[in-house]
């Protein structure tokens, strides 16, 4: 479900499967327990094998922006497509998410 890399200042982080509410929650706490270990200036979230993502995962997000925010930081999306990639187009997410190539 969750892998992660760092790299520079970024915490990168890749989500695989579902992103559901079965999943955002032990999703959160894990990215929160990495953040707080590692401190990045920005994390980014590599969607690319999520196969979905419901209104939990929206809300998984949202919630990382704010901490990410709370200590000067940003987070970024790679690699949605399909179900996913209109799930954060719809949603408004990319309003406060940068979105890389």
């Amino acid at each position: 479900m969750l892998a992660y890399r760092l790299r520079g200042g970024d915490l990168i982080v890749t989500l695989s499967g579902e992103l559901d509410q079965l999943s955002a929650d032990g999703a959160r706490r894990e990215v929160d327990a990495l953040i707080a270990e590692y401190r990045p200036r920005r994390l980014v979230l590599e969607v690319g094998h999520l196969e979905f993502m419901d209104s939990s995962g929206i809300g998984m997000v949202i919630g990382r922006y704010k901490v990410m925010r709370r200590s000067g930081g940003s987070v970024a999306v790679r690699g949605a497509r399909g179900a996913v990639e209109k799930v954060f187009a719809l949603s408004g997410l990319y309003e406060i998410v940068e979105r890389l190539a």
